[in-house]
């Protein structure tokens, strides 16, 4: 379905952060192209259309947070502090994140 050998670069669905004028560039980028199956390489193809290239942050944590779950670190807010994104956490931890936060 796809005719290079590598995915241009893209942003990992678990979420992104852009201003609304990209988003509107995007659209119309979007209307430019075959749409493609997977979310994420899609919007990397759309980013490639526009010469705009994704930036990572720290802050999304995608594949999830390694955390010791003996630690005390757990139970403060700094340890959340910096995350925006944050995947594989089980509702009551999700809940307890935003409790301490």
């Amino acid at each position: 379905l796809y005719n290079k050998n590598i995915y241009p670069p893209y942003a990992g669905g678990g979420g992104f952060i852009m201003d609304g004028a990209l988003a509107k560039r995007l659209h119309k980028a979007s209307e430019t192209l075959e749409l493609y199956p997977i979310d994420d390489v899609f919007l990397g193809m759309c980013l490639e259309v526009l010469k705009v290239s994704p930036v990572g942050h720290e802050g999304f944590k995608t594949f999830g947070i390694v955390k010791n779950k003996n630690s005390k670190m757990n139970k403060e807010p700094c340890f959340y502090r910096s995350m925006l994104v944050v995947h594989k956490l089980l509702p009551p931890e999700l809940l307890h994140m935003w409790d301490l936060v």
